[in-house]
């Protein structure tokens, strides 16, 4: 049977959100990656029941998995970026709060992508104009909002330099405006397209980073306002700030500047 490209992601999140979902709250072996970062066997397990999906239905496909690298077919400029559990730790300490990324990408332009939340059951996807998320048998449009006035910070930052996530927890600023959320996954980001959270923050270069890929996808055709720290589109500058509408955008943009412009000058000296 052949499954268009949206059919087939959302087919290999949720093969990944099956197991993850299956082993959550038993034993997991952890494979350390560095001193703060590890993999569980559902890592592992997941990714492979995604390539699994896609072994059936993209073969000829290239896709670089979070714990396997790259496979699969290299002629081509088609590649699925998986991410099988976005949230390890999170997920190792029993917190409910992760998910599974799927892309596919075509040189810059996002094809279809699916992240599913594994305990929820929701499931959000684009076929790169739709954005949906679908739930206990029904499906429904996604419509980004700044109501919550909740603003997710993602604080893994960079440990060998000064990073804005850190620093944006703790502005009194901020703080008075918006109520910042840590929840150490890239689930936040489907959130600001589904209208939970009013924006999204990162630090770092997010260029075709499998975490955040489908996630962005997402925000981009939800309507969400997607740029770099600076407000220059996201493809040409460093870290991520996705907003629910153009005001948020702006404003959070206006919060962020004093914390960028500091870390641009300790890095310059």
């Amino acid at each position: 049977m052949h499954l268009s490209d949206v059919d087939v992601a959302i087919a290999t999140a949720e093969a990944g959100a099956a197991v993850v979902a299956r082993r959550y709250g038993g034993p997991n072996a952890r494979f350390a990656k560095s001193a703060t970062d590890f993999a569980t066997q559902a890592d592992l397990d997941a990714e492979q029941a995604m390539l699994a999906v896609l072994d059936e239905h993209r073969p000829a496909d290239a896709r670089i998995g979070e714990e396997s690298g790259a496979s699969g077919g290299g002629g081509g400029t088609r590649r699925w970026l998986i991410d099988p559990l976005c949230g390890t730790l999170n997920f190792a300490a029993g917190t409910p709060l992760f998910a599974v990324n799927v892309a596919l990408r075509e040189g810059d332009a996002d094809l279809a992508s699916a992240v599913a939340e594994p305990i929820s059951g929701d499931l959000f996807w684009t076929d790169g104009e739709r954005a949906r998320r679908r739930s206990r048998g029904t499906e429904e449009a996604l419509v980004p909002s700044a109501r919550s006035g909740l603003v997710e910070i993602n604080c893994d930052g960079p440990l060998d330099r000064p990073f804005v996530g850190g620093q944006l927890v703790a502005d009194s600023l901020l703080r008075a405006e918006y109520g910042p959320r840590v929840i150490s996954s890239t689930l936040g980001v489907a959130w600001v397209a589904a209208g939970r959270r009013a924006a999204y923050v990162s630090d770092g270069r997010l260029h075709d980073n499998l975490h955040f890929a489908a996630g962005i996808a997402l925000c981009e055709a939800s309507g969400c306002v997607v740029s770099d720290l600076a407000g220059e589109p996201l493809r040409s500058g460093n870290g991520l700030l996705i907003a629910a509408d153009a005001p948020t955008h702006e404003r959070t943009l206006a919060l962020i500047a004093p914390h960028s412009e500091a870390v641009r000058a300790e890095l310059a000296t």
